[in-house]
């Protein structure tokens, strides 16, 4: 018998042949609308690449990334006792969170001297682990207690794996203001950087940071020119201060933000290091690994339904692992909560150590290479950035492109419409926006009052550089509002706001609908009550009488709306007066079914917010 490989036995596999069998799957459907999509920077996603030629990849050095925990306990011995339980527990980095910064979220290390900051480390050998500052304001003054620290410890600075984090143009984004103008700022920072040097220090002082920005709600290209742009005028910041350029590259760290969408994220950690390469070779440098900070979306956090921060945070972990983070910081999936809890702290590190340890994904330096679709948007990514670097360039640089607000400007723009995209659930939030679930728990955060942030320090003393400061939210944060709403309707009547579900005829005819329009209202804290179908207008009037609900929703088939939804719809609306909703949009019925008193239509698509809040408002009125 003749030995043939199976390969052989098939027709081969082509794009043409998929295509013709995607078209019949389609069935005259559009092929741009139904699977091509597009990210916020207008970069297409295909369903389909083919494998492609990997281009030179900057990647970080050998190894696996580091898992970095934050410490954030305002009590300092408190904080030593959380840096020691994560480093026991296998997390390889710390990154000391100092009340004030933004990071810290109204929390923070309260360490004000050596001693303070001693105690917040104690059992820690620095040598160690890699340790990241984030002080914000008061990043020189917290990077003047690490080096005393050092000092009282007789600890060599050459010897530690040290990022001091200081990062005015940052502190200037999310703030609005610094404490001088940037002329006086920056020789500050050449200043600080020839001190620490000349203590045999050779890790990172700069941080550009991108978490303002993509808090602001900026997209994947805008983060990446802002970061550039600052890691750019820290460059030149300390050239001009007196260092070489290579000094200079060296004495910089970039930190992106990592969250759930995979591609995206994947892409822009490889795009980083492509753009800084650009960078490197405009200043005549061999190129060098950048050091790439990764800490997980506060953005796409949830107070609701918080377990699924850990399935947000493990992706995001993953993606900025495999896009050649250096180290990783994972937001414990109550920090939107409060100060998270041993246990939050834990499923943070541990996530990360399964990634490293059991799945191995570190052993391979890029994965990504090769695959045409993470190489495909890595190149468009690159380049979309480097022209939104170029705008800024052009603005000025990035500090006068602040003072001006036009970067501001931009990113609003963003942010309206990844805010409408969120009303409409086209961008979804599990938990939040797609199935909440209004019976859910409350979970344990540790019993911490929150700290006022310190007074004093700061990056000068002259006249302050003033402009618009990026906002920081959460996406979730519209619809986390109605939930409270409904809470707060709870507790002071024992129910909460109601929606009667009026399904008609079988439940093959309403199921799907039904199940739609109660994870809806769900989202805005609005219960769904009442099951099964009713044959008829009477008798589904009769049982919304009967159920006290204020609000009711018809759910059937298109079919079944020709034939009852006109007659349903006049005998609820004639019951108590109350606000009748329809759960699709049949286009030949709007108008007829307006009149015969539908409010509104709960479809895909529709601006869900907008609909929940007016429907929580009518709920709830006494």
């Amino acid at each position: 018998m003749e030995d043939r490989p199976l390969a052989d036995l098939f027709e081969p596999a082509t794009r043409e042949r998929w295509l013709g069998l995607v078209e019949g799957v389609l069935k005259g459907a559009d092929f741009e609308k139904r699977l091509v999509s597009k990210t916020a920077d207008g970069i297409r996603i295909e369903p389909l690449y083919d494998a492609a030629e990997a281009p030179a990849q900057p990647t970080r050095a050998p190894g696996p990334w580091r898992v970095a925990q934050r410490v954030d306990h305002p009590d300092a011995a408190a904080a030593g006792a959380q840096a020691l339980a994560d480093l026991e527990g296998g997390a390889d980095a710390l990154t000391l969170v100092f009340a004030g910064a933004r990071a810290a979220r109204g929390y923070g290390l309260t360490a004000t001297s050596v001693e303070d900051l001693d105690t917040a480390l104690k059992g820690v050998m620095l040598p160690l682990i890699g340790l990241r500052l984030d002080a914000g304001a008061r990043g020189q003054e917290a990077a003047a207690l690490v080096k005393a620290l050092a000092e009282h410890r007789g600890d060599a600075l050459a010897d530690l794996d040290l990022d001091l984090g200081i990062d005015p143009i940052g502190t200037l984004a999310a703030a609005g203001t610094l404490g001088a103008v940037w002329d006086e700022v920056a020789p500050t920072l050449a200043a600080t950087l020839t001190d620490f040097d000349a203590a045999g220090f050779r890790g990172r002082a700069l941080l550009a940071d991108g978490r303002p920005y993509h808090e602001a709600g900026a997209s994947e290209a805008a983060e990446l020119a802002a970061i550039l742009a600052t890691a750019v005028a820290y460059l030149r910041a300390l050239e001009a201060g007196g260092h070489d350029l290579g000094r200079a590259r060296d004495a910089i760290a970039v930190l992106l933000v990592a969250d759930a969408d995979e591609f995206l994220t994947v892409a822009k950690f490889r795009a980083m290091r492509r753009l800084w390469a650009r960078v490197e070779a405009a200043c005549g440098l061999d190129p060098k690994p950048l050091r790439l900070h990764a800490e997980t979306a506060w953005r796409n956090m949830t107070r609701r339904d918080p377990f699924v921060n850990i399935l947000r945070a493990t992706m995001a972990s993953f993606s900025a692992g495999i896009g050649g983070a250096d180290s990783v910081t994972a937001l414990p999936y109550t920090q939107a909560l409060g100060l998270p809890d041993g246990f939050a702290r834990r499923v943070a590190r541990n996530s990360q150590i399964v990634l490293i340890e059991e799945s191995s994904l570190a052993k391979v330096s890029d994965p990504a290479a090769g695959a045409g679709g993470f190489e495909a948007l890595t190149a468009e990514l690159t380049d979309a950035a480097w022209d939104a670097f170029q705008t800024i360039e052009r603005e000025g640089g990035i500090v006068a492109s602040l003072s001006l607000g036009k970067l501001q400007g931009r990113i609003d723009e963003m942010r309206q419409t990844r805010a409408r995209n969120v009303a409409t659930r086209r961008e979804a939030l599990t938990g939040a926006t797609e199935f909440p679930f209004l019976a859910e728990k409350p979970v344990a955060v540790l019993d911490v009052a929150p700290v006022a942030a310190p007074g004093g320090a700061g990056f000068g003393a002259g006249e302050a550089v003033a402009c618009e400061a990026l906002p920081s939210s959460r996406l979730a944060e519209p619809y986390e509002a109605l939930r409270d709403a409904s809470d707060a309707y709870l507790l002071k009547t024992g129910r909460r706001p109601t929606v009667f579900l009026a399904n008609l005829g079988p439940l093959a005819a309403f199921n799907t609908r039904a199940t739609f329009a109660a994870n809806a209202f769900a989202a805005g804290g609005i219960e769904a009550v009442g099951d099964g179908g009713f044959a008829d207008a009477p008798s589904l009037a009769e049982a919304f009488a009967s159920s006290g609900a204020p609000l009711a929703c018809i759910c059937s088939s298109d079919k079944i709306y020709e034939e009852q939804a006109l007659a349903a719809a006049e005998a609820l609306a004639a019951t108590r007066g109350a606000t009748i909703y329809l759960a699709g949009k049949p286009a030949d019925l709007v108008e007829p079914l307006k009149a015969a008193g539908v409010h509104a239509f709960l479809h895909a698509g529709c601006d869900l917010q907008a609909l929940l809040t007016e429907a929580l408002t009518r709920a709830t009125r006494t």
